[in-house]
């Protein structure tokens, strides 16, 4: 057996054709989805980068491995303490473990672990190819080592490569001679100027006004991706950035599959193509971040083209991308390990079966810190930090008819809103009584100043602020933020 897994770093589902986008991003990944399932509901459990792949690398959540955040002491994978083994646990729990112990190699393109020092990362691979700019890779610089490592081991079975792409993260990087495809597309249709006029009035970082965090600052090297977004011609700029990426990274994914048809590798090798998260294109009027605990940010493909197994599905079942490991788990045959959250669906693949949750709660803890639930057509997003973007502390959206939350029902449908926390609290319960610490690390973040790419921004911010003609955000920002005052 053979196994490819391509993690395409800050894809949103809504922007690959296979998904229903009307602009032609993805024609090589929308090929493989139609030749296997496509999940449609599915998120991952923490948000960003470095919380989501250590979800899905120890199959636990973030209150249970420790990583919620990219700083301070929630940025480091809880010890096991006087627990420990001659081993620690990943040695034999990881993702990449478990097809060890089915015994197959593993090997992994990807600068990832440099990137936020998450040596855990690396855990149960046999083969690491660090391609060497912590992320800032465009796809022409990692292909080759892809295709070499292919070439090289086309003869051999028993193997699962796990790739790791970065074009659609910002800065947006397709290089000059890619051109724009997307010149003459539409834009989606719901960013309206009305819609840009009020994201314009918004405070907060990765906002129309602050694209670059905290500033409209812009560099040439990056020539696609804006400062700010003033008018409709800066949006086409932002959302053909993006697009540009994902169509730039689908062609040398197209590459790869060449390649393997050549060599005799396609037709029985299982291609798994997900991300480690979304990206906000101008949900809760932020562009180019994954910042919240939201739809824009925590939704992800997933793709999965067994062979042998369904083709030409679609699973609309509610999924955690930690649902991964016991999966395939399950289908290699072997057993789960006993410290993974997450819960099989490898009927869905076998047979066709729906095999969901009834619920997700998803977490964001980098840029704000927010707990949400994802339950039938509604979203629930709870803040306990907002990051500056002055966000009510309760939000509710009906995510079936404004997948874009335009609209917050929280005061219209308090029903609703208490049904969440119910959910809520029993997920929150659940958690603190499956493990031996007693600690939620959102509240670690909280208790060390707030998450790592807000802490310590706000008095610098407000100024800004007064410069460009929003001071009046000022005083509840003073409000809700004093301890940004008192050191």
């Amino acid at each position: 057996m053979r196994v490819l897994l391509l993690d395409l770093d800050s894809t949103r589902p809504d922007h690959l054709g296979c998904y229903g986008y009307h602009r032609n991003t993805s024609p090589n990944i929308d090929k493989i989805a139609a030749e296997g399932v496509r999940f449609d509901q599915y998120y991952t459990s923490d948000a960003p980068c470095f919380p989501s792949r250590t979800a899905l690398m120890t199959g636990r959540f973030g209150i249970h491995n420790g990583v919620v955040g990219h700083g301070g002491t929630a940025a480091d994978v809880r010890h096991e303490g006087i627990d420990r083994d001659f081993h620690d646990r990943l040695t034999t729990e990881s993702f990449p473990a478990l097809f060890r112990r089915a015994g197959m190699r593993t090997a992994l393109v990807s600068p990832f672990g440099e990137r936020h020092s998450a040596w855990t990362f690396y855990a149960g691979f046999n083969e690491i190819y660090n391609t060497g700019k912590s992320g800032m890779e465009s796809a022409e610089e990692v292909t080759p080592t892809v295709l070499d490592w292919l070439e090289r081991n086309a003869d051999q079975d028993q193997w699962m490569l796990y790739v790791n792409y970065w074009d659609p993260h910002t800065p947006y990087r397709a290089p000059d001679s890619f051109g724009n495809p997307f010149e003459h597309d539409p834009l989606p249709g719901w960013i309206t100027e009305e819609v840009l006029e009020a994201h314009k009035k918004k405070v907060g970082p990765h906002g129309a006004n602050e694209i670059n965090m905290y500033n409209s600052d812009t560099t040439p090297r990056f020539p696609r991706h804006p400062g700010e977004i003033r008018s409709m011609q800066d949006l086409r700029k932002m959302i053909d950035g993006y697009d540009c990426g994902v169509r730039h990274m689908d062609e040398h994914i197209g590459s790869i599959f060449r390649l393997m048809e050549e060599k005799g590798m396609m037709e029985d090798t299982v291609i798994i193509i997900t991300a480690d998260h979304g990206e906000n294109m101008g949900e809760l009027g932020i562009y180019g971040e994954h910042g919240t605990a939201d739809q824009g940010t925590c939704r992800i493909p997933m793709i999965i083209r067994w062979p042998g197994m369904q083709s030409g599905v679609v699973d609309t079942a509610l999924h955690y991308h930690l649902d991964l490991p016991p999966t395939i788990a399950e289908l290699l045959n072997v057993s789960p390990a006993p410290s993974w959250d997450g819960v099989s669906y490898a009927n869905t693949l076998m047979r066709g079966e729906p095999s969901g949750r009834d619920y997700l709660v998803v977490s964001q803890c980098a840029h704000v810190c927010q707990r949400s639930v994802r339950f039938g057509d509604w979203l629930y997003i709870r803040t306990y930090h907002d990051g500056y973007h002055l966000f009510d502390k309760e939000m509710l959206y009906n995510v079936a008819e404004d997948p874009h939350e335009q609209h917050n029902l929280a005061q219209q449908r308090r029903d609703l809103c208490m049904e969440a926390v119910y959910r809520l609290n029993e997920w929150h319960d659940h958690m603190m009584e499956t493990m031996k610490f007693d600690v939620d690390p959102l509240w670690t973040v909280m208790k060390e100043g707030g998450p790592y790419h807000a802490k310590g921004h706000l008095p610098m911010y407000i100024e800004r602020l007064k410069k460009t003609g929003r001071g009046d955000a000022v005083e509840e920002l003073m409000r809700r933020h004093p301890r940004e005052f008192s050191k």
